[in-house]
C-alpha cells in the first residue's frame, strides 16, 4: 500500500507520463519499416494533392463548363440509386434470417453472400446480354405476346438506373453481412419487451431492432459507396460518364494530364468523405454481445405459411439475381463451340493475371508483416499513423491511384533513366514507364488493406509471452520469427496471399491504364471481348474469375457463421 500511495501525487504522474510520451513517439526498425511504406501508399494522394494547383483556374473552368456537372451528378446519382438498392436488401434479408424461421433459411443464409463473388463489370455484361432488345428475355416477350418492333415498352438496362441495379444487386452483401452480425449481437430482451407492451413487429423493428443496428448498417453502406465511386466497368459499358470514365478518357482517349488531375483531385474528395462517413459509423458500432450469448429461444416474429413462403422469396430473389441467373448464363454461353475456340490463347491470358497475382500478394504479405509487427513491437503514435495511412490505399478508386501514380513516377523515370545513360551507357527508353513494376506498385497500394487486415487478426491471436519467454531464453529474432510466429501465422498469411491475388485479378481500371502493351489479363480480355460484344468468347475467361471470386465469399460465410 505504501508503494501504492507513493505512486499518487503529480510528481508521479509526471513520472508514468514521460514513458507512455516516450512510447508513443518511439522509432525502431519496424516503426521505420512502417514510416516507409506509408510514404510509398500515401504517394498517389500527394501527387493528385500537389497537381490540383497546376494549370490555374481555366481548366478547372473548362471542366466546369463541358463535362464537370454532367459527372458529378452522374456518380451521385449512381451512388444514391445503388445504396438505397443495397441497403434494402442487405438489411430486409438480414432481419429475415435472423429474426424469423422458415423453409431454407440456414442455406439462405450463407447464400445470400455469393453475389459478391461476381465482380460487378461482369453483372452488367451478363444483363445486358439478357435484357437487351435482341436478348432472350425481350425476344420471348415479343415471340409470346406477338408483339411487333416498337410496339411496346421495355426498361433499358444499358442506363444509370440499370447500373444502380447492376450494383446494388452484387454489392447488397456488405450490409447484409455488418446488419446480420448487428441484429445477431442484438439482445432479444429489449425486441421481446416491447411486443409485450403492445408493440407491432414493425413497429419493434423501427424502434428497437434497426436503430441499435444502425452504425453497422451506416458501415456497411460506405463500403457500397465506395464501391460505386469507384466502378469502371459498368459506368463504362453502359456509356454512364463518372468520374472514373472521366479520368480514363481524359487520360487515355484524350492525352489531357492536366484534366485527368483536376478529375482525380475533385474525386478525392468524394473518398475522403466517405473515408470520414465510414471512420465515424466504426466508433458508433457497438462491441457488445448480449444477443450472441442468450439460448435461442424460437424465432422473434413467427410469420404465417404465406408469411414463410413470402420471407423465403425475398431471400432467395436476390441470391437468384445477383449469383444464380449471372453464372448459369455464362455456363450456358461457355459451352458454345466459339468460347472453346477463343479458349484456346487462355493460357496466355490467365498466365499474365498468375503472375501479376503472386507478385502482388508477395509483396503485400511483407508489407503486411511490417505493419503488423510496428503495431505489436511499438505500438506508438508514428506506428499507428503511419498504418492508417498505409491501408488507405482500398478506398482509392484504381483510376484514381493509376493516375496519381503516373504523374510522379513519370518525373523519376526521366532522371533515373538519364543517370543510367549518363553512368551507365544505357540506350534503351525509360526504365520503368510502361513495364509491370508500376502495375505492381499501384495494385500493392490498393490491396495491403486486405493483406493487413488478415495478418493483423493473426497476430492478435499470439500471446506476447510466447515472444518474451523465446528471448529470455536466448532465442534471436531470426528464430523467434522462424519457429513462433512463422507456424502460428501460418493460416493468416495464407488467407491474406489469397485473398490479395484474387482481387488483383479481378481489377479492371488500374490495370488498363497502367499494363504493358504485351500483358493481357483474365480481366483485361474479359473486358475488351465484351466491349466488342463477344460476350460468348468472353464467357469463359469470365466464368474464372468469378469462380476466383467464391474463396473470399465463403471465408466471409464462414466468419459470420461463426
Amino acid at each position: 500500500m505504501s508503494r501504492l500511495r507513493q505512486l499518487d501525487g503529480p510528481g508521479a504522474s509526471a513520472a508514468v507520463a514521460r514513458p507512455q510520451r516516450a512510447r508513443a513517439l518511439s522509432l525502431n526498425g519496424w516503426t521505420l519499416g512502417a514510416l516507409a511504406i506509408a510514404a510509398l501508399a500515401a504517394l498517389p494522394i500527394l501527387a493528385i494533392l500537389c497537381s490540383a494547383p497546376s494549370g490555374g483556374f481555366e481548366a478547372i473552368t473548362h471542366l466546369a463548363q463541358t463535362v464537370l456537372g454532367r459527372y458529378i451528378a452522374n456518380t451521385l446519382a449512381l451512388m444514391v440509386l445503388a445504396g438505397a438498392l443495397a441497403t434494402i436488401i442487405g438489411v430486409g434479408c438480414a432481419w429475415l434470417v435472423s429474426a424469423a424461421e422458415f423453409p431454407g433459411r440456414r442455406m439462405l443464409g450463407w447464400a445470400l453472400v455469393l453475389p459478391l463473388a461476381v465482380p460487378a463489370y461482369i453483372g452488367a455484361y451478363i444483363y445486358a446480354d439478357l435484357l437487351d432488345f435482341s436478348g432472350p428475355v425481350q425476344s420471348g416477350l415479343r415471340a409470346v405476346l406477338g408483339l411487333g418492333v416498337g410496339g411496346y415498352w421495355f426498361p433499358q438496362i444499358r442506363s444509370l438506373p440499370g447500373g444502380a441495379f447492376v450494383l446494388g444487386i452484387v454489392l447488397y452483401p456488405y450490409v447484409y453481412l455488418l446488419a446480420r452480425a448487428a441484429f445477431a449481437a442484438q439482445s432479444t430482451r429489449q425486441f421481446r419487451a416491447a411486443r409485450s407492451l403492445g408493440a407491432t413487429p414493425s413497429r419493434a423493428f423501427w424502434q428497437v431492432a434497426l436503430p441499435a443496428a444502425r452504425p453497422a448498417i451506416a458501415g456497411g453502406l460506405a463500403l457500397v459507396l465506395m464501391e460505386v465511386l469507384a466502378d469502371f466497368g459498368v459506368a463504362q459499358y453502359f456509356a454512364i460518364p463518372t468520374f472514373s470514365t472521366g479520368i480514363f478518357r481524359s487520360w487515355l482517349a484524350m492525352g489531357d494530364k492536366q484534366a485527368a488531375l483536376k478529375l482525380a483531385a475533385i474525386m478525392l474528395v468524394f473518398v475522403i468523405a466517405l473515408i470520414a462517413f465510414e471512420a465515424a459509423t466504426r466508433r458508433g458500432r457497438s462491441d457488445s454481445r448480449d444477443g450472441l450469448a442468450e439460448r435461442y429461444s424460437g424465432p422473434l416474429i413467427d410469420l404465417s405459411p404465406t408469411g414463410k413462403a413470402m420471407a423465403l422469396f425475398a431471400c432467395a430473389l436476390p441470391v437468384l439475381l445477383g449469383f444464380a441467373i449471372p453464372a448459369a448464363h455464362l455456363g450456358m454461353l461457355a459451352l458454345d463451340d466459339t468460347a472453346s475456340g477463343a479458349a484456346r490463347d487462355l493460357w496466355t491470358y490467365a498466365s499474365g493475371s498468375l503472375w501479376l497475382g503472386i507478385s502482388t500478394a508477395l509483396i503485400c504479405v511483407i508489407a503486411a508483416l511490417v505493419l503488423a509487427f510496428a503495431k505489436a513491437r511499438s505500438n506508438s503514435r508514428i506506428a499507428n499513423g503511419a498504418i492508417r495511412l498505409s491501408t488507405l490505399g482500398y478506398a482509392l478508386p484504381g483510376a484514381l491511384l493509376a493516375v496519381g501514380l503516373l504523374a510522379p513516377l513519370g518525373m523519376v523515370d526521366v532522371s533515373l533513366t538519364r543517370a543510367a545513360r549518363d553512368g551507365f551507357g544505357y540506350g534503351g527508353g525509360l526504365l520503368l514507364t510502361g513495364t509491370s513494376l508500376v502495375l505492381i506498385y499501384a495494385l500493392s497500394v490498393r490491396f495491403l488493406t486486405v493483406a493487413y487486415n488478415s495478418v493483423d487478426g493473426g497476430m492478435t491471436k499470439i500471446p506476447p509471452s510466447l515472444d518474451a519467454a523465446a528471448r529470455s531464453l536466448g532465442a534471436r529474432p531470426a528464430r523467434v520469427l522462424t519457429r513462433i510466429y512463422a507456424p502460428l501465422l501460418r493460416p493468416s498469411l495464407l488467407a491474406a496471399a489469397a485473398l490479395v491475388f484474387i482481387d488483383t485479378v479481378r481489377e479492371l481500371p488500374a490495370t488498363l491504364i497502367l499494363r504493358p502493351f504485351n500483358l493481357e489479363t483474365l480481366a483485361t480480355r474479359t473486358y475488351r471481348l465484351a466491349s466488342d460484344e463477344r460476350l460468348v468468347e468472353a464467357s469463359i475467361p469470365a466464368l474464372i474469375l468469378l469462380a476466383a471470386g467464391l474463396l473470399p465469399v465463403l471465408l466471409l460465410a464462414r466468419t459470420s457463421r461463426q
